[in-house]
């Protein structure tokens, strides 16, 4: 799953030149980390919900949920999506 959400991220947000490999499972999606906003945030959150089925309707729970790729693997797991989703 980590694979399928790291292509969602690059997809979504259009990151011309980042390979899935070239972003860490553990580093933060904001800030210091691959440097995302809160425009690319809600980009993220309408792309989880088309492509996995999850909403993400509570800021905070959504900010705990993007923090990295680990979190948003372990939030989707915590809503029922399969490994192989």
């Amino acid at each position: 799953m980590h694979a399928k959400v790291k292509q969602l991220i690059i997809d979504r947000l259009q990151l011309d030149g980042v390979a899935p490999g070239d972003i860490d499972d553990a580093a933060p999606l904001f800030g210091d980390g691959l440097g995302l906003d809160s425009i690319d945030a809600l980009e993220l959150v309408i792309g989880i919900e088309k492509v996995f089925g999850v909403r993400i309707q509570d800021e905070e729970v959504g900010a705990k949920a993007l923090a990295s790729v680990n979190a948003l693997v372990d939030f989707m797991r915590s809503k029922g999506v399969a490994e192989g989703a």
